[in-house]
């Protein structure tokens, strides 16, 4: 049997540039304590907690959320990269959705480093083996960060095969800026216009500037999910529910493909939207409002195509319309993105869903999506994982 699951509470604090966070123990608390005020219920009644951080020790979840309360329940850590936050998101809602417990935590927080993520254990086969040498074969540039030339050579595939512009992803960063303006929990809120993305330190020649690139953050958010039995019980909100959510792997086609589209995610994506429309009986059509995984200005325009929100091949076409913000078609990334809300990796899938949810309770204040009714969740980790979650105003 399956139940409804519901998003009952959700917490945020404002992401920061590494160096300026508090301790992880005490950005964790923080958000947790506000997802558990907005829930209005106390600690004592959430029966398991699932926790998802990359750059930390072990049980670094535990320690965390001994600041909030020693209850004895289960506590998880979840470490699934870029997707760990909405991994978490996923075991928490099938934990309630299977009967397994009806109130559940899911929380997530990162302190990172500046600079360009890398490999901590040089001692051992890298999970990344593959994809770098399918990166290398296919785009070189050895001397480039790799996540950049992950990336980037998505985004230049792209640009070949269609013509695509550089000026489009520098279109997609300033649409990520105006958004962020109003998001007072945003790392960076200062509008930049177009030309100040392409005049921005060349990454890479043609192919990518620094402010097509999501900054290294540190933060933390959280969500309360629970049954919609457990809901009525205690009086609690019932007014977000997850109406469906699916989660992804890397198939053979992300390398036999040859192709850096499908090496960072492109099908994996587009599996999971697929399942997760046909789970719900909607289409792209439907969607109000969309949070995806613009770590690079180049994801957020692939992203477009994969989530079927316009034809393959027609993203440039979508963002020169403005289909992807206000007024058109999807509002994409209100929150202003990982490009400009910040991208702590544990954090960035509950960020997600705390966008998302207080856009279909219409608390998103200057963010606010008019009648927002379904917003989908896109949130992309490699190595690989991806998940997609369809949230629905009840």
């Amino acid at each position: 049997m399956s139940h409804d699951v519901l998003v009952a509470g959700v917490g945020m604090i404002p992401f920061t540039k590494p160096g300026a966070s508090e301790p992880y123990p005490q950005m964790a608390a923080k958000a947790t304590k506000q997802a558990l005020i907005d829930a209005g219920i106390g600690y004592d009644l959430v029966e398991q907690a699932y926790v998802g951080y990359v750059y930390g020790d072990s049980t670094a979840g535990q320690r965390a959320l001994y600041e909030v309360g020693m209850t004895g329940i289960p506590v998880i850590n979840v470490n699934n990269n870029c997707s760990t936050g909405s991994t978490a998101l996923f075991l928490a809602r099938q934990a309630v959705a299977s009967g397994a417990a009806e109130c559940v935590l899911a929380l997530g927080f990162e302190t990172m480093s500046p600079g360009a993520l890398g490999s901590i254990f040089k001692d051992r086969p890298s999970p990344f083996d593959r994809f770098d040498e399918a990166t290398e074969e296919l785009v070189g540039h050895g001397e480039i960060p790799l996540a950049l030339r992950y990336f980037g050579g998505a985004g230049q595939a792209h640009m070949n095969e269609y013509g695509t512009k550089l000026e489009t992803f520098a279109k997609i960063r300033a649409k990520a800026s105006r958004h962020a303006a109003n998001n007072p929990l945003a790392v960076f809120r200062t509008v930049v216009s177009e030309a100040d993305v392409m005049n921005s330190p060349v990454m890479w020649p043609g192919v990518m500037t620094r402010l097509m690139a999501c900054p290294p953050t540190c933060g933390a958010a959280a969500a309360i999910i629970c049954s919609d039995e457990f809901a009525r019980r205690h009086n609690l909100k019932r007014n977000v529910r997850i109406k469906a959510q699916a989660m992804t792997t890397d198939r053979a086609v992300s390398f036999e493909a040859r192709d850096m589209r499908e090496v960072v995610g492109f099908s994996m994506a587009q599996d999971a939207v697929k399942k997760v429309y046909e789970a719900a009986g909607v289409g792209p059509q439907d969607i109000d409002v969309v949070e995806l995984h613009d770590c690079f200005a180049q994801n957020e325009l692939i992203s477009y195509e994969a989530l079927g929100l316009c034809p393959v091949g027609g993203a440039e076409k979508f963002v020169s319309d403005g289909d992807n913000t206000y007024g058109g078609a999807v509002v994409t990334n209100p929150s202003g993105g990982l490009l400009s809300k910040g991208h702590p990796l544990g954090a960035t899938g509950l960020a997600q869903c705390y966008e998302l949810t207080h856009q279909l309770r219409g608390t998103a204040e200057k963010r606010q999506v008019g009648d927002a009714r379904l917003g989908l969740q896109h949130n992309l980790g490699l190595g690989g994982a991806c998940v997609v979650t369809l949230y629905e105003r009840v």
